[in-house]
């Protein structure tokens, strides 16, 4: 596929990680992906569809796959993001010889990936929470506010997942009640705890 020029602006200007993220851009441009600029990212798509994103991290580019969690990885070498991280499954590198080393496993991902949309498979949720793992105080203000508890709903369970990890961080209720009250603006237009 073709080289989006939006993007050869942001990996020409790239300060960290050049030579990496341009080793991968080739391995997936060469896969049939397209590339878009998503979240200030090179993100690359198929038939609409997000595959995976190159992101540049402080101490390694990331190469993330949003349903990694159901590609075959016999080897093992993709990490979840974070504890908390059900779905979008990664590979760090830090040098281009990394990148060369799993080239394979990277065009093997992204065919599974492709195929994984392709059958319309979903991420399991089961261990999302449910609204009897939420703090009391966000139940009873989902509970009082139809049109809060409508815009919570409508959030991805990721978002959903995310306030209710803040909320319920917090030690004493009056701080959980203050922390929804302050989050309920960016939950009524729709946004996650850390979008802005």
């Amino acid at each position: 596929m073709a080289r989006d020029p939006k993007l050869d602006r942001l990996f020409d200007s790239a300060r960290r990680w050049r030579d990496e993220a341009e080793a991968l851009r080739g391995i997936l441009l060469e896969c049939g992906l397209t590339e878009e600029l998503k979240w200030r990212s090179p993100c690359y798509v198929h038939d609409g569809r997000n595959i995976c994103i190159i992101q540049n991290m402080k101490d390694f580019l990331a190469l993330m796959f949003f349903k990694g969690a159901l590609l075959k990885d016999p080897d093992g070498i993709l990490e979840r993001q974070g504890p908390h991280s059900r779905s979008g499954y990664r590979l760090r590198f830090t040098s281009v010889p990394g990148v060369v080393s799993v080239a394979g496993n990277i065009r093997a991902f992204v065919r599974d990936a492709i195929e994984v949309e392709k059958a319309g498979r979903r991420v399991d949720r089961a261990g999302d929470p449910e609204s009897s793992d939420y703090p009391e105080e966000l139940s009873a203000a989902l509970a009082e506010d139809p049109e809060f508890e409508a815009a919570f709903g409508r959030l991805t369970p990721g978002r959903q997942r995310g306030y209710v990890m803040h909320v319920s961080s917090a030690k004493q209720s009056a701080t959980r009640a203050a922390r929804i009250q302050r989050c309920r603006p960016k939950i009524l237009a729709g946004k996650g705890f850390v979008e802005r």
